[in-house]
């Protein structure tokens, strides 16, 4: 073993078993230097496993391809390991631990034989802050290195903060043979370790990101009184200078990194409107010492979809992949050596290579170019709109808590929860209706409480009392108030009544105004809706009136939309809260008054 660069007895004796188990033919240390970190991307380049790209137009950029059999996340094989099934809840997969580490380790024996053992040490949120986490990942991959490099905070100093603690997570990361019969991610929420096994894909063994930042997180959260949420942290600075902090939480497809990220309207940017990034996916959130609550991203950088990203739907996401960034299953242009993908531009490259390795011609071929799942890893730092608050080790104060789905003709543009209880309610109630890109039918409502339903390391009725409990000890004038958005409210022939993306600041322009305290809601079934005379419609083509339809609260609809509410709950039996069960028959009480 090279030189160790902790004395932590804990690790290392965690170490010397894993050595046992897997049997490297060689250990790395990753201290995080650049020099370190230049020699990995020269050996991946040497191997195959990474293209470099073009130097001028995208400098130190890198393309991958994951085996065409891996190349998302697999919620069916994705484990909660609780000793008590009841402990993993009705909405996750469980397994028993003792069984699942001996399936596990039979799987793992022997897989780094003739490979290297890399040893991780990362942290979770800015190095020394009293909010962050640190973790150790071992992996037998270069692409796993540098993308943890990305992701998060990498190296030495990690280890002088951690020092001869026991608090850290312990993560282990083996290719082995890239089969999907046999892939596993399993977390063991009780003792702080994440284990996967047969995947190479970004979700499943950059074990910081979802498995420890959400499923082991949401777990220490709830026993040490704090809160780890799948949720966009954005600054909304009005004319005045002063910066409203938003968290905001979103099922896949519902436009979150375009929120995180978004440029004003241009009649908001003359009056001096900026929107500032602190976080595009996780937020961990506290109680500070003055009673409100504060929330970092513990990430370092952005694991973004590249379909779909553009000039116009997201520029500061595009821009944040022009240096430094690693992308996963996009399309090859030979022409140039760069990446594309669909949705980039109306330019397909002819003479490219697709992101299964194969020739492609972007003008005639039926074949996408690159995977609908294809990503990009781009740090924090690259990003034109990133908040200097970004590395704040304290946090910043959240004003506003906003939920959102995709819902063609229920929900309103926005509305404001009655309390916090009843915010709890309007987050555990959260659905979206699927699109093409999901499986199966379209329009069906999948339900996500607080976009959390994948990510929550334990029972969810216990979450969802876990964020009451968060409440109660909150002073109600300082707690964050919390909303319910909807940009996608559609007519009968289809089409969008709501514009979205740099718009939708109109509507947080809301939010933070009712925070404040400076304009009146009027009280519905479902919570406080705005008048639309409220909400600035100035450089758009909408009247008041138009407004209007997209701010309706239909009663059939919402009955209709409560028994899926009662068929979600009815699952968690003992587990509900009766907070929200108590809510639930309010709000049926309030449309059938």
């Amino acid at each position: 073993m090279e030189t160790n660069l902790t004395s932590n007895k804990s690790l290392l004796d965690w170490l010397d078993e894993k050595v046992e188990l897997l049997k490297p033919s060689k250990i790395v240390w990753i201290d995080g230097s650049q020099e370190q970190i230049d020699a990995l991307r020269a050996e991946a380049c040497s191997t195959g496993e990474l293209i470099k790209l073009n130097e001028e137009l995208l400098p130190d950029c890198y393309l991958h391809r994951t085996a065409v059999n891996d190349v998302a996340r697999v919620e069916d094989r994705t484990l909660i390991c609780s000793r008590s099934e009841k402990d993993a809840g009705p909405t996750n997969h469980w397994m028993d631990p003792e069984k699942a580490y001996k399936m596990l380790y039979d799987i793992a024996a022997g897989s780094y034989q003739g490979r290297t053992m890399y040893i991780i040490p990362y942290s979770m949120g800015p190095v020394g802050s009293p909010f962050s986490k640190i973790g150790i990942e071992i992996t037998d991959s270069i692409y796993v290195v540098l993308n943890m490099c990305i992701m998060t905070r990498v190296g030495k100093a990690v280890l002088d903060v951690l020092g001869d603690s026991n608090d850290w997570v312990r993560g282990m990361h083996c290719k082995c043979d890239i089969d999907a019969e046999n892939r596993w991610i399993c977390q063991f929420p009780e003792d702080n370790t994440i284990i996967s096994v047969n995947s190479g894909y970004g979700g499943n063994v950059l074990l910081g990101k979802k498995c420890f930042a959400l499923r082991i997180a949401s777990y220490l959260g709830k026993n040490e009184g704090w809160q780890a949420e799948h949720m966009l942290i954005l600054g909304l600075q009005k004319p005045d200078g002063e910066v409203k902090y938003i968290c905001a939480a979103f099922p896949s497809a519902c436009g979150k990194t375009n929120l995180a990220m978004l440029i004003p309207p241009e009649g908001y940017q003359k009056k001096g409107y900026k929107v500032w990034c602190v976080g595009d996916d996780i937020a961990w959130i506290r109680k500070g010492p003055d009673g409100r609550l504060y929330a970092i991203n513990p990430e370092n950088g952005f694991f973004g979809v590249a379909p779909g990203t553009n000039e116009h739907s997201n520029p500061n996401a595009l821009e944040s992949t022009k240096k430094g960034t690693i992308f996963t299953n996009v399309a090859h242009n030979l022409d140039n050596n760069t990446v594309w993908w669909e949705g980039l531009d109306k330019n397909p490259p002819t003479n490219a290579v697709d992101w299964k390795g194969n020739p492609w011609n972007g003008a005639e071929s039926e074949e996408k170019g690159a995977h609908p799942n294809s990503r990009f890893t781009a740090p924090a730092v690259n990003c034109p709109c990133i908040s200097s608050e970004f590395e704040n080790p304290q946090g910043v104060p959240i004003s506003a808590i906003v939920f959102g789905g995709r819902r063609a003709k229920l929900t309103p543009l926005v509305y404001q929860s009655k309390d916090w209880n009843h915010g709890v309610f309007v987050g555990s109630v959260m659905g979206s209706e699927t699109t093409a890109a999901a499986t199966g039918a379209v329009g069906v409502v999948r339900r996500d409480p607080m976009a959390m339903l994948p990510f929550c390391g334990y029972n969810m009725g216990d979450y969802w009392k876990h964020w009451i409990e968060i409440g109660e000890t909150l002073d109600p004038e300082k707690a964050p108030k919390i909303f319910n958005v909807n940009w996608f409210r559609k007519d009968d022939e289809g089409n969008f009544l709501w514009p979205g993306f740099g718009d939708n600041l109109r509507v947080l322009d809301w939010i933070i105004d009712r925070c404040e305290g400076k304009v009146d809601a009027q009280e519905t079934a479902i919570g406080y809706l705005p008048y639309a005379k409220d909400i600035n419609l100035e450089g758009l083509d909408m009247t008041e009136e138009q407004l209007d339809a997209i701010l309706d609260v239909d009663k059939d609809a919402w009955n209709e939309e409560l028994k899926g509410v009662e068929e979600l709950y009815a699952k968690f039996g003992d587990t509900l809260p009766t907070e929200l069960a108590d809510i639930l028959n309010e709000v049926k009480d309030n449309f059938n008054k």
